[in-house]
Parts: structure tokens; C-alpha cells; sequence
């Protein structure tokens, strides 16, 4: 029983106050055999579905979480997957279940074939500097996806090559975005460059591309946090579900009063 239904009964007059608290309290967390506590009621408190971090976890212990989560909310996400967490999730899927497998991203959704996604109207586009970008890119998305987003996507549209920024900057501005999300790794100058011809707020995510001094994802982390651009704010290194997860719930705000807005 999830929060909302606990609050329809309480209306219907089928459970008493103390009783609806009792049952609030209860659903909050679930315990897998002293294995993680898990949070089944994110999505209706936060608007953020629960996401299991795989990586550090055996294949085993990942499947055991997921399915429980699956089992209680119809949907859960598993990001930073190895190909043995994979390929045990995919064997273990109940029949009512589908996977949906980003492999760029090593990210996936797994959910209930009855499970619906409510589009927001929520709006966000991400920009990656180049190539290599994509796999943090592509975490943001989903997150963003499931937390029922339209995501705008361009890919290696960096300052290497300046003029390739110009067309998917005029699309998303002609499509109204509610926030930009731009990953960049090496010098991670991309982010600043957008937020300094936009007035839409920018997510920046560097990611660990880069070698040498400034390596692993340092240099474009400290560029991107000296940013003279206003209107910039950064997430961690390679940290896409971070930055998917903030779009969504600044778009999905926006595009909640743009609603009432509109309706009266």
C-alpha cells in the first residue's frame, strides 16, 4: 500500500487517523533481510523514482533489491550495471515485468507491463561536448524519461567544432526547454558557453574524459565551478542520474504552474 492510497482510504472515512499514520510509518522503509533498506514511497513523496546503484554490488544482491522494489512500486531503476548484473536481472524478470536496457549507459528500467509514466509536460534538452560524453548523458535522460520529461537530446556539440552548437541551441529554445543539462568532459568549457547565451538554467556534468594534468573529470570540474556564466549550477564527475533527477523536478515545477496558468 503505497502513501496515496493510505490517504484515499483515510478520506474515505475507511481508516482512522491513527491508523493511516501507523500505516504511513510502516510503508516508509522495507528491509531485505538486513541486505538495504529501501525507500518505496520516493516517487510520492520526492516525484523521484527509487534508483539502486549496481556498481559495488553483487549480481545477486542486485537482483534481490530490484525485484523487492519492483514488487512494491511497479518500477524501479538500476544504474552503473556490470554484464553479469545484466544478464541475471534479465533471466529473473517476473512475466509481468519488461526490462528496458540502456546499454550506452549501463542503465536500466525495469517495470510492470501495466505501469504507466504520466507526461509532466516538463521539457529538458541535453547537449554532450562530444562522443564520449554519451554514456553520462544518456543516465540523465532516462531519469528524466521516467520522471515523465521530453528530453531534447544533441550529441558532440562541443567547442571543438563551435558552429555544431548553433542548430540544437535554436531548436530547444523554439521548443520552449525548462532546463538545459550540458556534459562535457576535458576542459569542460561547453557548459559556460551555454549559459552565457541563455536565459534557461543550466546543469553542468563533467565527466572523467581527460588525461594527463586535470585528469579523470578534475579539470573540467574545477572549470565548470569557476564558470563566470551565471545561471550554471554543477553535479559530481560522471553523475547523470544526479543531474537528470534535478532537471526534472525544476521542469516539472515549471511546467506545473505553466498548467495552472494556462487553465485559467
Amino acid at each position: 500500500m503505497d502513501i496515496l492510497e493510505i490517504l484515499t482510504r483515510l478520506v474515505k472515512g475507511e481508516i482512522s487517523i491513527e491508523e493511516a499514520e501507523k500505516l504511513v510509518r510502516l510503508t516508509a522503509i522495507e528491509e531485505i533481510e538486513g541486505l538495504a533498506k529501501i525507500d518505496i514511497n520516493r516517487h510520492t513523496r520526492k516525484g523521484i523514482p527509487e534508483i539502486v546503484l549496481a556498481e559495488g554490488k553483487s549480481p545477486n544482491q542486485v537482483k534481490e533489491i530490484a525485484i523487492r522494489i519492483l514488487e512494491k512500486t511497479g518500477r524501479v531503476i538500476v544504474s552503473r550495471l556490470n554484464n553479469k548484473q545484466i544478464e541475471l536481472l534479465q533471466r529473473s524478470i517476473p512475466d509481468n515485468a519488461v526490462l528496458r536496457l540502456s546499454e550506452k549507459a549501463q542503465i536500466a528500467v525495469i517495470m510492470q507491463k501495466n505501469f504507466e509514466i504520466r507526461n509532466t509536460g516538463g521539457k529538458i534538452g541535453i547537449f554532450t561536448a562530444g562522443t564520449a560524453d554519451i554514456p553520462v548523458a544518456e543516465e540523465a535522460r532516462v531519469v528524466a524519461e521516467e520522471m515523465g520529461c521530453e528530453v531534447i537530446m544533441a550529441y558532440d556539440v562541443g567547442v571543438a567544432g563551435l558552429h555544431r552548437l548553433i542548430p540544437p541551441l535554436k531548436d530547444v529554445l523554439q521548443k520552449d526547454v525548462d532546463v538545459l543539462i550540458i556534459v562535457a568532459g576535458r576542459e569542460g568549457a561547453l557548459p559556460s558557453v551555454v549559459a552565457g547565451l541563455v536565459d534557461i538554467p543550466v546543469i553542468a556534468v563533467p565527466t572523467s574524459i581527460g588525461y594527463g594534468l586535470g585528469e579523470k573529470g578534475i579539470g573540467a570540474l574545477m572549470a565548470m565551478l569557476q564558470a563566470c556564466s551565471l545561471g550554471l549550477a554543477v553535479v559530481n564527475i560522471d553523475n547523470g542520474v544526479a543531474a537528470g533527477a534535478v532537471a526534472a523536478l525544476i521542469a516539472n515545477r515549471v511546467a506545473k504552474f505553466r498548467k495552472g496558468l494556462t487553465t485559467k
